[in-house]
């Protein structure tokens, strides 16, 4: 039996919040599900999607939560929540390296589970442990192995997903349009995922990673200025990001890199490609590829990771009201550019911007090949994430519209026509729709940011599987000549 809980259960409140990442939605004056329902067997999904047909009520199908616009737990019409909790087993068969992996499972429970049983595998996907495989496989979700391995969308081999009607499809009994269509373009918009089938990398018994900081006085200036030109052309066994802060009124810089193999021939590559960065061989750290994930869990001291069970810890809640805006970076920024950005970030303060540098694998694979199109001709993919600590409506518009000035700041550098955005930094004011409508010339507008061409053939397979747009937000996917659902 499913569990449901309503704003009557004194556990209500702790539950919606738990899996709630960005206070902006945490507030008194934030809408509230009429029901969080966990189901825990397939058979009482379908009973939730006919249940709320019937009854003409939003669904919101909710893995981890880590929507950055919280669309898996907030709409402004009466609307259910259907809470994947309990959907979190991983089947791993090593014979054919591959496992099927449900949709609530996160990646951190994946991690451990591959790490406990070989040294020699992995699987490509995000930094962060608490993201669960649902929203992060079907939006393209990406981390340190990328230039290697590809995103998660790259390396998903088949996937159960239940349909408007509750029937439960496989790869064959879905058909390709729709089974390309879940890898990278939202699954939300087409169905529950219920779980993957993946597709694990080799990888060697020891890699290698680093994380270093470079003042201003440290020459962090010119070497940010030139990583943009190795990081995204050395070997795709490397991956370096840099991390801009402000601190004391001076722009820190964080270079966190990860290797596919032994240190010295990390340090002997980078002495030669980036000498700005002199990176020393005592600042890098071997270790085996499931440690390496613990390594990336928010500044982890390297030469302390003594345990994998950091990986089962789920975050509790929102930390920070933030604003998070993506871009796709064609061009390297000039000196005085950079001059000019790092000035703004000292004038906000409160912001870090996030560089992963695209190459290797990212610039092999065809755009068409899934929904997911940002590929060749990107140097790397900047995150800008600007936040605070207090509530209200004058705080949060103040740092809202510093976002924006840094948004409008970085045009000249970023793609044109469109200006791309990654689905997974979920971002509401490039386009949206009305909450319980989905007009296919709004849509457009955030489809062709997230998707470029591949936004035509989305909306095909949408309507194949959900003509009657049941599955819907404010960037879903609509059907042909739709304009609203019921």
């Amino acid at each position: 039996m499913s569990n449901i809980i309503t704003p009557q259960n004194s556990t209500f409140q702790s539950i919606l919040l738990s899996r709630i990442h960005n206070k902006r939605y945490t507030t008194l004056q934030t809408p509230k599900p009429l029901a969080i329902i966990q189901p825990n067997h397939e058979t009482q999904i379908k009973t939730i999607i006919l249940c709320a047909k019937q009854h003409n009520l939003q669904l919101r199908i909710r893995s981890c939560g880590h929507d950055f616009e919280s669309l898996s737990s907030v709409s402004t019409v009466p609307f259910i929540i259907l809470d994947m909790l309990n959907f979190r087993s991983i089947n791993i068969n090593y014979s054919d390296e591959t496992a099927w992996v449900q949709a609530g499972a996160s990646l951190g429970e994946l991690y451990y589970k591959i790490g406990m049983t070989s040294p020699i595998h992995g699987f490509s996907a995000a930094l962060c442990p608490g993201v669960c495989t649902g929203g992060h496989i079907s939006g393209g979700g990406y981390g340190p192995m990328m230039r290697m391995h590809g995103l998660t969308i790259d390396n998903v081999l088949d996937a159960r997903l239940m349909d408007v009607n509750g029937d439960v499809l496989d790869r064959k009994s879905m058909g390709e349009d729709v089974f390309w269509a879940i890898r990278g373009g939202g699954g939300a918009s087409f169905g529950v995922i219920i779980s993957w089938k993946i597709k694990l990398s080799r990888v060697p018994p020891k890699v290698t990673v680093f994380r270093v900081k470079r003042t201003e006085e440290q020459g962090s200036f010119e070497a940010f200025h030139r990583w943009q030109y190795v990081a995204p052309n050395v070997p795709k066994e490397t991956f370096i990001r840099a991390e801009l802060d402000v601190v004391n009124k001076t722009i820190m810089v964080y270079f966190i890199g990860h290797y596919l193999g032994q240190a010295q021939d990390l340090v002997s590559l980078l002495e030669q490609r980036y000498p700005e960065l002199d990176l020393k061989k005592k600042e890098c750290f071997e270790m085996s590829w499931v440690e390496s994930t613990v390594f990336w869990i928010d500044g982890h001291p390297a030469e302390k990771i003594t345990s994998l069970d950091e990986l089962l810890e789920a975050q509790n809640g929102a930390v920070d009201f933030y604003k998070v805006k993506s871009d796709y970076i064609k061009k390297p920024f000039t000196k005085p550019a950079l001059k000019r950005l790092w000035k703004m970030m000292i004038k906000i303060g409160h912001v870090s911007i996030k560089w992963n540098p695209y190459g290797g694998r990212m610039s092999e694979i065809s755009e068409w090949e899934t929904p997911f199109p940002h590929r060749a001709g990107n140097l790397a993919l900047v995150q800008y994430y600007v936040y605070w600590n207090e509530d209200g409506i004058d705080v949060t518009n103040y740092y809202m519209n510093l976002s924006r000035q840094l948004y409008k700041k970085m045009a000249p550098y970023v793609s044109t026509n469109p200006r791309e955005t990654f689905l997974n930094y979920r971002d509401l004011e490039i386009g949206e729709n009305p909450n319980n409508q989905t007009f296919l010339k709004k849509a457009i507008i955030y489809g062709r940011k997230y998707f470029k061409g591949n936004f035509d053939r989305l909306v095909k397979a949408k309507t194949f599987i959900d003509p009657g747009n049941f599955f819907r937000n404010e960037q879903s996917i609509p059907p042909f000549q739709t304009t609203n659902s019921v």
